[in-house]
């Protein structure tokens, strides 16, 4: 007898189950466009990418030290790198903060013509044709964006392309309070 009734009960207590994993992941109050990193607060990954073109400078983690930086993980078959594009060329204009590009599992001569066509914000770029590097920062894919403080840690992760509000809003405050 209890036996049949815990046999009505379960598809109950399943629903309610299912129902209140629903909720929680689709509440109104949650922005689903952000991705948690494990990354922020933690210095970069140890890397050393080649640089995009031969005869510039490559670039180290260690190099990350110093001022601030903003690393941009971009392709050139990315169509959302290049809606962001102008933007980032805007944000290249503020001396706070460097702007350094990591073309992400592209070809190298594919990443220069991209910023050939639409001009190049970034003061070193270097090619992770692996994609190790990415894989290393947690990259889901591109644009990616990161912001390092002086100390060479990670302080601020942007998923996908970023957009004026972004910029704006959370970008901006965190480098005018991390230029302090």
């Amino acid at each position: 007898m209890i036996r049949r009734r815990l046999l009505y009960l379960l598809p109950v207590l399943a629903f309610l189950a299912i129902a209140a994993i629903a909720y929680v992941a689709l509440r109104p109050d949650r922005d689903p466009t952000l991705v948690p990193s494990v990354m922020i607060g933690k210095p970069v990954p140890a890397f050393d990418l080649p640089p995009l073109t031969a005869g510039a400078p490559g670039l180290k983690s260690t190099d990350l030290k110093g001022h601030l930086r903003l690393i941009n993980f971009f392709a050139s078959w990315c169509v959302p790198c290049r809606a962001e594009h102008p933007l980032l060329l805007d944000l290249a204009k503020d001396k706070r903060i460097e702007l350094d590009g990591i073309a992400w599992k592209n070809k190298p001569d594919d990443a220069s013509n991209f910023l050939i066509d639409l001009g190049n914000p970034f003061a070193l770029t270097v090619a992770d044709q692996s994609g190790r590097t990415g894989i290393d920062f947690g990259v889901y894919g591109v644009p990616e964006s990161y912001l390092i403080d002086q100390n060479g840690n990670i302080r601020y992760r942007q998923v996908g392309p970023f957009t004026e509000d972004d910029i704006q809003k959370k970008l901006k405050p965190l480098i005018a309070e991390l230029s302090k």
